[in-house]
């Protein structure tokens, strides 16, 4: 489907919706992630080597990021800070996210930074504003994510920050989550100052398109593959936080069993997605959906 057609399917808001399915035979297979001692889990990216990074919680109350290659999980922190998140990973290890400085306030405050396959650590600050927050990195190094200042609604943009410098967008309360590898089709979540609802958006070569998932209260989108294919998280009417894909054709539900809430953050070229989920008991887990075949 071309990204033209894919942008007024979804803005036609298509009231076609399922469980999630990718084709005649194949079903999502849910695999939990739980860094090693952490009481929260939160996986946010991943590459289409199944890299997957995210956030987690020691049992002292301190987030870090975190990669899982495989079998094997290593701990991200930014140098002398007090906060560290890990949001995206580009195809070949590179890491971007945020952290917070000694002594400032985690509610607020963002700042960004690149982490190269080497370990290397590099600073991502949007020009003249107090905070940034890098979701996503393509392949040839553009970052995307938000700017903004002493609050995340008026003064908070989403971005683009390539070789050929920095560019914003002009609505406000806005932030760019993920994009095609080739940077054509950019999504993301922003709250409408119409209505005051929370929508996902398409942004493709500058045109951009609220939607939101069919009969939802709020809706935000996280992700984009190849191939088109959207993730991300609503709120149904009853209140309910459920995952979503929307493949062009038709939305579906993203939930791993059992769930009492969950979040899709990132999609690879495979399909494969990544989020969070609640468990029963109120823990909250990351997890890993691939499509296998049915049995």
């Amino acid at each position: 489907m071309s990204y033209w057609k894919h942008r007024s399917v979804i803005a036609a808001c298509l009231c076609v919706f399922a469980t999630a399915a990718s084709g005649a035979g194949q079903v999502l297979v849910f695999t939990t992630i739980d860094f090693p001692g952490s009481v929260f889990t939160n996986a946010q990216g991943l590459n289409a080597l199944g890299e997957v990074v995210g956030i987690y919680t020691d049992t002292g109350g301190k987030r870090h990021g975190f990669l899982r290659s495989g079998e094997q999980y290593r701990s991200i922190d930014f140098p002398n800070a007090q906060d560290t998140t890990a949001r995206g990973i580009g195809p070949t290890g590179d890491i971007v996210g945020t952290y917070q400085r000694q002594n400032e306030p985690v509610a607020v405050t963002a700042h960004g930074f690149l982490m190269t396959r080497r370990g290397g650590f590099f600073k991502v600050d949007y020009p003249g504003h107090q905070n940034t927050i890098p979701q996503r990195i393509l392949p040839d190094g553009t970052i995307l994510g938000c700017y903004h200042d002493t609050d995340t609604m008026g003064t908070m943009h989403g971005f683009v920050m390539s070789r050929r410098g920095f560019d914003a967008i002009p609505e406000p309360a806005s932030m760019h989550n993920g994009a095609t590898p080739d940077g054509r089709l950019i999504v993301g979540l922003f709250t409408d100052m119409m209505d005051g609802l929370g929508k996902g958006y398409l942004l493709d070569r500058g045109r951009f398109s609220p939607f939101m998932v069919p009969d939802s209260i709020v809706t935000s989108a996280w992700d984009v593959n190849s191939a088109g294919v959207v993730v991300g998280a609503y709120r149904d009417r009853a209140g309910a936080v459920h995952g979503f894909r929307f493949d062009g054709e038709a939305f579906g539900r993203v939930d791993p069993p059992g769930a009492a809430f969950t979040q899709a953050f990132g999609v690879n070229t495979h399909g494969d997605m990544v989020g969070l989920f609640v468990d029963a008991s109120g823990r909250t887990h990351g997890f890993l959906a691939q499509w296998a075949a049915a049995q």
